[in-house]
């Protein structure tokens, strides 16, 4: 009985809990569809002339429903569609290009045997470790002196050699038994069909999981394209939202809605793998 009831105490606070995380993207969708009107009525209170002991009104459920946002961003506003394609031609090849980067360093590290493996891999733990910023200014000195400035490249080819890809999918190919690797040197396998016709497909759930969070992070960037990107046509759209609010609150929450689109669409069809491929590799948040 006392059982029973510590395990729906934590149930119901676990709820909680996941309510009040999925606050903001609900509040962010419904006023989405709100007029200019309703918007300014709620949140009023909380810009330049709000005063002390004034709140915000957080409605769900918007009086009267609208698209006008919707339209303004994707047919009056195109410079929204441009950053968004902007957003893609940065992620996706950050994200296929670490796939085969990180793949090929975590087969050489778990499966073959040199010298300074464990010390090559110790250094790549602690650029991992680095705070962000911190390698932000070499990689400006760097882009810089390789003429590579205000040029998307600046921001792919950091990001494919980022250490946190190599870091996964070694912890999750040190699991593959090595009698996999064995048994295909005996029938006569070199390393490349090895490493694509085994271990590959054996480490598919790690790769989807790896491709998955290296998304997320780079669709999110701010600070990459703000400081190696000069150009404003250039920036992604993770640039424009900071500011897409500077006119219209309404405009500002329809961009948030669509921008959440391809990660929520990521996690829909991939949420399996994700899991599977974090419970794999050991790591535990």
């Amino acid at each position: 009985m006392l059982l029973a009831a510590k395990k729906g105490l934590l149930t119901a606070v676990l709820i909680g809990i996941a309510l009040l995380m999925l606050t903001p993207f609900v509040v962010t969708i419904t006023n989405s569809s709100m007029t200019e009107e309703e918007i300014a009525v709620n949140y009023d209170a909380v810009g330049k002339e709000a005063k002390e002991g004034d709140y915000a009104n957080l409605k769900w459920i918007p009086d009267q429903v609208t698209l006008a946002q919707f339209k303004h961003i994707l047919l009056d506003k195109p410079q929204f569609l441009e950053m968004f394609w902007n957003s893609v031609l940065l992620t996706v090849p950050i994200v296929a290009g670490q796939t085969l980067v990180a793949a090929m360093a975590a087969y050489a590290f778990t499966k073959l045997h040199f010298r300074g493996k464990d010390a090559l891999f110790f250094l790549y733990i602690i650029t991992m470790l680095l705070p962000f910023q911190v390698t932000l200014v070499p990689n400006f000195i760097a882009m810089d002196m390789l003429g590579l400035l205000n040029t998307y490249s600046a921001i792919i080819l950091p990001g494919i050699f980022a250490a946190f890809g190599v870091f996964l999918l070694r912890q999750f190919m040190s699991h593959i038994p090595g009698a996999y690797v064995e048994a295909a040197k005996v029938e006569g396998a070199g390393h490349v069909t090895i490493f694509t016709r085994v271990i590959v497909p054996m480490s598919m759930p790690g790769i989807a999981a790896m491709q998955i969070l290296v998304f997320v992070d780079n669709w999110n960037m701010v600070e990459q394209p703000l400081l190696f990107l000069h150009d404003t046509f250039k920036q992604p759209l993770s640039v424009f939202l900071s500011h897409v609010n500077e006119g219209d609150r309404g405009v500002a929450f329809a961009a948030a809605s669509l921008y959440m689109v391809p990660i929520l669409f990521l996690f829909l069809h991939g949420e399996n793998e994700l899991i599977q491929g974090i419970q794999l590799t050991g790591i535990k948040g």
